[in-house]
């Protein structure tokens, strides 16, 4: 006679990924304090194949790091590497470009922190 088996209920992917992106997110956006300008190079944990060092001065180079960043990084990568400026002025493009989880999470915790992070873009 066969036992049945306890099933554990399945969690949702999405769920999961966003707890994980929220969990990553810097308590404002003031602390992000990367670089402005210069060359930024990710560490492994971030990027472990391809490119690792990206011109922050260039916008098309600075909008691939910051979508690696924000995709894979950790919150001291995201405090390290992005600047809070930079991610305001290309947020309205930059959000078309990353997962809506990610992009949702971002969104979600600093309107609900006052920060207005959707509205300061929608504004520039």
């Amino acid at each position: 006679m066969a036992l049945p088996s306890p099933i554990a209920p399945v969690p949702d992917a999405a769920e999961v990924l966003r707890a994980r992106y929220t969990k990553r997110l810097p308590a404002r956006l003031g602390d992000l304090k990367g670089p402005a300008h210069g060359t930024v190079d990710l560490p492994l944990h971030v990027v472990w194949s391809g490119r690792r060092s990206y011109d922050v001065s260039r916008p098309r180079a600075r909008m691939g790091l910051y979508r690696t960043v924000l995709t894979e990084g950790q919150r001291e990568d995201l405090v390290n590497f992005l600047n809070r400026d930079l991610l305001i002025s290309q947020w309205p493009v930059l959000r078309t470009l990353i997962s809506s989880l990610i992009r949702d999470a971002w969104e979600d915790a600093f309107d609900h922190h006052g920060q207005q992070l959707s509205r300061c873009m929608a504004q520039m």
